[in-house]
């Protein structure tokens, strides 16, 4: 059996595969992520085993996620001892990959189809590690992240919001701006109560995979306008800021209740704001003026 080692925010990732299959190794965005070592002294956040035949059993429908055209479909399905994730790339098309776990997230098995291998894999493990880390104070953020001043600053908003765009103004007009990652980004809370982000190996269409991390800046929520304007956001306005970007899922009673604690803490730490902006040079300064402070 082959094994690899990643780190990702600070947490041990075990991958299992098959002699022959070398998946993990030829993906390029796990490479700034791999661990050399004997790890038999740390226990991983979670194993995944790359499975060398389809996996059996029976399970009963629960969940499937409704994002529309151009977006991953994710059908979960249940038993009391485990769940059941098909991926497919699409609506419609066939599924790349089908993942069992136990109710902790902890092991899991995926059975690779053949049709998107890398697909699969990399959503395999997004989604274990979204939910194994849900009680140790760790949330995936749909958001793009630069580092300025040896500080990151978050960029939150719906798809199409212009988040991307934001960060590619403060790299065009923002010196010393570095991008760390542009899609999940990874937000922990220390335990000694300082908040950092990650960078991960997943970043959307930009290829940018940093096992880079810093200190929070600023959260800055993205707000299309005909005009420039950023105001700092209440407590409560934050913490629903921060929950509408941040990886989770409700059914999961248990891990939900993990991620609110997580939620209520970063609120209360990181400075939020939203920024009603157009896509300029302007909102760029004015963001930078406001929260680089």
């Amino acid at each position: 059996m082959n094994v690899f080692h990643y780190r990702v925010a600070g947490f041990l990732l075990r991958i299992e595969a098959p002699q022959g299959r070398d998946l993990p190794a030829r993906l390029k965005n796990l490479a700034p992520f791999f661990q050399e070592g004997d790890f038999t002294e740390e226990a991983p956040l979670f194993t995944l085993q790359l499975a060398s035949e389809p996996l059996p059993g029976a399970f009963e429908p629960f969940f499937k996620t409704e994002d529309g055209p151009g977006f991953p479909e994710i059908a979960i399905s249940r038993r009391p001892d485990a769940f059941r994730f098909r991926f497919s790339a699409l609506p419609g098309r066939p599924v790349a990959g089908t993942l069992d776990t136990s109710t902790d997230f902890r092991q899991a098995t995926l059975a690779l189809e053949g049709v998107d291998d890398v697909f699969a894999l990399n959503n395999a493990m997004m989604l274990q590690f979204a939910f194994a880390s849900a009680l140790e104070g760790a949330l995936e953020m749909h958001a793009s992240v630069v580092v300025n001043g040896g500080r990151g600053y978050l960029f939150l908003g719906r798809s199409g919001t212009g988040k991307s765009t934001h960060s590619s103004l403060w790299l065009k007009h923002i010196p010393g701006t570095e991008l760390l990652n542009d899609d999940n980004p990874v937000l922990r809370l220390e335990k000694d109560g300082t908040v950092r982000v990650y960078g991960s190996p997943w970043s959307g269409k930009t290829p940018c995979y940093k096992a880079m991390d810093c200190p929070v800046g600023a959260v800055v929520r993205i707000s299309q306008a005909p005009y420039n304007r950023i105001e700092r956001l209440s407590l409560v306005q934050a913490y629903a800021s921060l929950m509408a970007s941040a990886s989770s899922f409700r059914p999961f009673r248990d891990l939900s209740d993990g991620w609110h604690r997580t939620l209520e803490s970063l609120a209360g730490k990181v400075p939020c704001y939203v920024l009603d902006c157009l896509p300029d040079r302007e909102a760029a300064e004015l963001c930078y003026r406001t929260v680089h402070g």
